[in-house]
């Protein structure tokens, strides 16, 4: 074969190998329309000066609480609020629709984990935190961040039952790691990781009543010890959503109070000690996180008449 015909040769491969892998099936790409637009059109966006039942403050140490602006809040659910303490990055969890099942939300396109930095002292619109590389069904939510990796809880396709997973966030965009397995027995709920601690609520056997906050420590070899039930914060009421700063010293945590959910926060004595928990705000208040200046965040639920019409998220700040 003379040098021409080896060059053609050459090209017409190139141009089979381009051909052929132009037709091999990939992940497709999701297109997601705007969270906005899924919300229903008799959705109304309840003012604080609608609300018939509005968060109530017990602590000298912060303003009267507030919602977001509208790059956050809409008439829909905004939930489970989380702030990385050395970033000034805000997720959260958003549905159009609260009162519809699951499984409408799983198709619905906008249902899942968002996300919205601060720039200039604003918080900026928010954006989809999106897990899944293909088209395959996904339900995220309870997100907690700690560096690059997230933690997450998930109903996906391929999977049975809720589980938990990571990501990695590489090259500017979150990538799905794995799944996170704790030996199932712990029950684990929504978490708040600390280097190698880990709180977490449960109602599982053993502890004080309904949901209860319990620790786990991750030993050298990648195993969790027993869980240790915060006796020093439980009680017969629900416990949970637990919040840790970063210097280990302060938990924060929803608890029943009055019929609905209130914040708590319980300081650590000089002894390693929880102390006894107090009252930070009260009436379907819950979820805390804290940002670097030490500003309250939660989630703040609207009902009427027993149902939940909407929910926003709420900032207190610290004097």
């Amino acid at each position: 074969m003379n040098k021409k015909k080896i060059i053609i040769y050459s090209i017409i491969v190139i141009v089979a190998i381009l051909l052929i892998i132009t037709l091999i099936p990939k992940d497709k790409e999701i297109t997601l329309p705007d969270r906005e637009t899924k919300i229903p059109s008799t959705a109304i966006k309840i003012s604080p000066e609608q609300d018939s039942l509005p968060p109530i403050l017990h602590s000298n140490e912060y303003q009267k609480p507030v919602p977001l602006n509208s790059n956050i809040n809409t008439a829909g659910a905004e939930d489970s609020p989380f702030i990385h303490e050395d970033k000034d990055e805000l997720y959260f969890f958003f549905t159009p629709d609260p009162n519809i099942p699951a499984e409408k939300q799983l198709l619905d396109k906008v249902t899942g984990i968002y996300v919205s930095k601060k720039i200039n002292n604003v918080w900026q619109k928010a954006e989809r935190v999106l897990l899944q590389k293909s088209n395959k069904l996904a339900l995220d939510g309870c997100e907690f961040v700690e560096n690059n990796i997230m933690l997450f809880c998930s109903a996906r396709e391929g999977y049975s039952g809720i589980n938990w997973f990571s990501a990695e966030y590489k090259n500017n965009k979150w990538n799905f790691l794995k799944q996170v397995e704790f030996p199932k027995e712990y029950e684990v709920g929504e978490l708040h990781k600390n280097n190698n601690e880990l709180y977490y609520h449960s109602a599982k056997s053993g502890g004080k009543g309904q949901l209860d906050i319990w620790k786990i420590k991750r030993n050298s070899d990648g195993t969790w010890t027993t869980p240790e039930n915060i006796e020093n914060i439980n009680s017969q009421e629900n416990e949970g959503w637990p919040y840790l700063t970063k210097d280990g010293n302060e938990l924060w945590f929803s608890k029943t109070y009055l019929g609905s959910p209130a914040i708590y926060r319980s300081k650590k004595d000089n002894q390693g000690n929880w102390q006894t928990p107090e009252l930070i705000i009260s009436q379907f208040a819950g979820e805390p996180t804290l940002d670097k200046e030490g500003n309250l965040y939660f989630v703040h639920h609207y009902y009427k008449d027993n149902k939940m019409l909407e929910a926003d998220i709420y900032v207190a700040y610290k004097k």
